[in-house]
């Protein structure tokens, strides 16, 4: 597989460092508020990559953490912990309001039909081993104290620090990304915070430097080396965690080991709202929710993430939501039409193979949803032009459920339904065209359409 890999700038081969065996790092949710399109639409890339990954052959072992502590409002080391910003916003503890956003997303994912990673871990599981972590780059020599503040990495004794950005460090603004007093570089970044001086902290543990809880970047530099080892060969998340995130990631990491961390470094680009940044202040948030509340299926979201590549940006719009949802009923149609075709109820496993692999070529250069979707598309038009399929119908519609993670579901009408549609074909072979659209019209008030073809009158849903 090859995949656009932000280290080296460069579309690279994938070849896992373990075998056959792939492991795979996702950025999780910081659990404080209500997740909204944006943050739900590299989950579903990441989602793809695993399922394109496996259709390949490749074992996958993948790890997602949980953000329930440290993440605060500002990436320079400043401002207040999200997760106590959500507590005193809602009337509930930190621990409260991450068991309630967590519940949030786990639901949500599984509306989404995400793919439960192989280890979901939660960063206030992992204290003991953030605290390990952090002690053994003090011990380097890496860490240094700021009194009333944190133990704060030295980013000037990893010479390769910043290279994932490729960061100008020398020509950053004086200033940048320093607003803690007591920084010895610019890039400098908490690995241990401190909790306020006569200030109880709902999350804050004891550590060898003094009371208070692990600064953002660390759970995942942990939570990765825990479940996955020292070494991955893909990392991902957004393109806003390149800056700041990630590049601390790495130096964490590869000052504790002194190995490449990661082999792939993969990013997708940011999502807008009617052409603009979401924010509370225009009112274009949507969520999950909004997407149910206006009648929507999620397949119909996914399938308009899928429609634009990882790496360029999105804009969410009701317009384009509606294309996708069209776009869905087409294959759907197809589906129903289909099944009612005894020809194509009969497999042949090699031809059924041909699709499956095409469409998993198709994704597996750098996972290019733009031209999958366009090949299903033309596939199911050739279908449905010639009423015949050199291929089982029904192990393309598998292969689209394990590959993108649309289900085109197998349903059936009523007895009822079934007997107008019998009507409808008695009074066209007698001619009673009056009768037979009046029975049309009577399916297309239950949701059922009709085409009629050599095969006699097929139905789908509307």
């Amino acid at each position: 597989m090859k995949l656009y890999n932000t280290l080296t700038r460069h579309t690279d081969q994938l070849n896992p460092l373990l075998g056959n065996t792939v492991r795979l790092y996702t950025c999780g949710l910081t659990v404080y508020s209500q997740p909204h399109v944006g943050n739900w639409l590299g989950y579903i890339y990441w989602d793809v990559l695993v399922r394109t990954l496996t259709a390949q052959g490749y074992v996958v072992e993948r790890t997602q953490n949980i953000t329930d502590v440290g993440h605060l409002t500002s990436d320079d080391d400043n401002g207040e912990d999200k997760m106590e910003k959500g507590a005193r916003r809602e009337g509930l503890t930190a621990w409260g309001i991450a068991a309630k956003y967590i519940d949030i997303a786990n639901h949500e994912a599984n509306l989404l039909r995400l793919m439960t990673p192989t280890h979901l871990v939660r960063a206030t599981d992992t204290i003991p081993q953030q605290i390990a972590f952090a002690q053994a780059l003090d011990d380097k020599g890496y860490l240094y104290k700021i009194d009333g503040d944190g133990m704060y990495f030295d980013t000037s004794k990893l010479p390769e620090y910043g290279r994932l950005a490729q960061l100008d460090i020398d020509g950053l603004e004086a200033g940048a990304r320093v607003s803690v007093e007591g920084k010895r570089n610019i890039t400098d970044f908490a690995v241990w915070k401190f909790s306020p001086e006569g200030q109880k902290r709902d999350m804050e543990w004891e550590s060898p430097w003094g009371i208070g809880f692990p600064g953002w970047h660390l759970e995942c530099s942990v939570i990765a080396r825990e479940t996955l080892g020292d070494q991955i060969d893909i990392h991902t998340g957004g393109i806003d965690h390149i800056p700041v995130h990630h590049i601390n990631e790495i130096a964490q990491t590869e000052a504790v080991t002194g190995k490449p961390f990661s082999q792939f470094w993969i990013h997708n680009n940011h999502l807008k709202a009617d052409g603009q940044k979401m924010s509370k202040s225009l009112g274009n948030i949507y969520t999950l929710q909004d997407i149910l509340d206006k009648g929507y299926n999620l397949d119909a979201f996914r399938l308009f993430a899928l429609g634009k590549h990882y790496t360029t940006e999105g804009n969410f719009t009701w317009d384009n939501l509606e294309a996708a949802a069209n776009r869905l009923k087409h294959w759907q149609e197809t589906a129903d039409l289909y099944h009612q075709i005894a020809l194509l109820q009969s497999c042949q496993g090699t031809d059924a193979q041909v699709f499956k692999q095409k469409l998993t070529d198709i994704l597996a250069n750098d996972l290019d949803t733009t031209h999958a979707l366009q090949f299903i598309d033309e596939t199911l038009d050739a279908v449905l032009a010639s009423h015949t399929s050199s291929e089982c119908f029904s192990c393309i519609q598998q292969t689209i459920a394990d590959v993108l993670g649309i289900e085109l579901k197998k349903l059936d009408i009523s007895q009822q339904q079934k007997a107008l549609i019998a009507q409808r074909t008695q009074a066209r072979a007698g001619k009673d065209w009056t009768e037979s659209d009046r029975l049309r019209d009577e399916l297309l008030k239950q949701g059922i359409g009709l085409r009629d073809t050599p095969d006699g009158a097929l139905w789908y849903r509307l």
